[in-house]
């Protein structure tokens, strides 16, 4: 068999896939996650390269090859620039607006495939297919691929307005919000049969806007405690967004990335709910992020204050120290300071390790790649099922921008909104210092019990500020 193109391009999309998986691989641990994102990068070059080699020799010359290698070299230098210009901090937006462009994508993809087919019932594609007996796929792929791009699309936006703080993060109460929910998807179901029945722009364009609509109350009806689970379900929903386009276009690298994306992002997604406490379900459903009708009214009693020289004190003299780091760090980009500090105590002789809440921050992994920019050591940064037991026997606990992962309500107080999430039991050690700009309550809007116990100190103010002071008092 002679090598023509689409051969040649079958293979390079199956190599390409390869290198997909070989990047998720590397991606699941510190040690490799650079040789991973290589892979990546290398398996999409490969898949690029291909698909230009096919436009080439397919119908797309002239004008239409260069305005696509004008869209290619745009994205390339728009996605260098923001890559370049971006703070660990904005990463969770950024990720979230990056999924957006994904659905979108999809939903263009969709409506394509319905001018080149569906919108041409006497053309070579609509003949080809009815004779193959396939058009009725056809017909079901081109709506559901639109589908889950059009809720991808909104749904993306309004998380990125969300974690930029753009927009409230408070859960989105409209009455019925599940009937509406769930209605919506019994609605598209009667317009796929009937765009499926009798293809038409009609049926299509309802679906779209309906597909819009549900995007963006869906997640703007989820609170912001749920934001990281959120951003997970969006990279999953990208994914399989992906896929239908693949099999629109009848490409297997975009069908394979998008189902190792869909899939990976779904068991993400699942493990970030176990380590809640909440079922995939509750979290679409929203509702988290409400305060309990008592979390204002209860009496915690008074809070207790520390300065820098009285953190440094009870530092010099710990023999054991853990640090849980929040997403208050990565505002105020004190992990640096809280790497010098780490640096210093160890070299004092004092044990230090970190203990990571699988939703610390905004994002997976959030607070894990800003350790590991600041240089801190992999083997010191420990999970929550790893640390949670040492607490007890921990002399000072340095909680530093968290909140709602040290929280003790949800351990102790079944009518939290937060009740029964596994947390981080800070509370366990000798000493406790909370680096916080005021007594505010968290993301979620709890009001944390543990800023008022008798082993609990609050150092205030910006969290890198005095992390320096405390390195100059040592």
């Amino acid at each position: 068999m002679s090598l023509t193109p689409t051969v040649a391009a079958q293979a390079a999309y199956i190599v390409a896939a390869l290198l997909f998986i070989a990047a998720l691989a590397g991606l699941s641990k510190h040690e490799t996650a650079k040789v991973g994102l290589k892979y990546g990068m290398a398996g999409m070059g490969i898949a690029l390269v291909a698909t230009i080699w096919l436009a080439i020799d397919g119908d797309i010359q002239g004008s239409g090859l260069v305005l696509m290698l004008i869209a290619i070299g745009v994205g390339a230098a728009i996605g260098l620039w923001r890559a370049r210009i971006v703070e660990m901090t904005g990463m969770p937006e950024l990720i979230a607006l990056l999924h957006s462009f994904v659905g979108l994508a999809a939903v263009l993809v969709g409506w394509n495939g319905f001018l080149q087919v569906e919108h041409r019932k006497n053309g070579e594609e609509w003949q080809h297919l009815d004779v193959l007996g396939t058009l009725g796929v056809h017909h079901a792929e081109v709506a559901i691929g639109i589908f889950i791009g059009a809720v991808t699309f909104t749904g993306s936006i309004i998380a990125n307005l969300k974690l930029s703080a753009k927009i409230n993060s408070k859960p989105l109460m409209l009455p019925g919000k599940n009937a509406i929910n769930l209605g919506s998807l019994v609605v598209f179901a009667l317009l796929t049969v009937w765009f499926c029945s009798s293809p038409g722009v009609v049926p299509l364009a309802l679906a779209t806007v309906l597909a819009l609509a549900l995007g963006l109350h869906l997640v703007a009806s989820i609170g912001g405690g749920d934001m990281p689970v959120v951003v997970s379900m969006l990279n999953s929903y990208s994914g399989w967004a992906a896929a239908a386009s693949g099999f629109l276009l009848d490409n297997d690298a975009l069908i394979i990335t998008g189902a190792l994306v869909g899939s990976s992002g779904a068991y993400l997604s699942y493990i970030m709910c176990e380590a809640m406490n909440r079922s995939f379900v509750s979290v679409i459903a929203g509702g988290f992020g409400i305060e309990a009708p008592s979390g204002d009214d209860t009496d915690y009693g008074e809070h207790r204050e520390i300065n820098a020289e009285g953190a440094a004190d009870l530092l010099k003299s710990a023999k054991s120290v853990i640090i849980t780091p929040g997403y208050g760090m990565a505002v105020a980009q004190a992990q640096h300071g809280v790497a010098d500090l780490t640096r210093k105590l160890r070299e004092a002789g004092v044990e230090v390790r970190f203990g990571i809440h699988p939703v610390a921050g905004r994002l997976p992994g959030h607070m894990n790649v800003l350790l590991a920019e600041a240089k801190v050591p992999y083997d010191i940064v420990l999970e929550m099922d790893e640390i949670n037991d040492d607490f007890a026997d921990t002399s000072v606990v340095l909680v530093i921008g968290a909140n709602d992962t040290v929280n003790p309500a949800a351990s102790e107080d079944p009518g939290s909104p937060i009740a029964g999430m596994p947390v981080l039991h800070v509370w366990e050690a000798e000493h406790v210092i909370v680096f916080k700009r005021s007594m505010a309550s968290g993301y979620a809007g709890v009001q944390n019990p543990l800023f008022f116990r008798d082993n609990t100190q609050m150092l205030f103010g910006d969290a890198k500020d005095r992390v320096e002071d405390i390195l100059k008092a040592l």
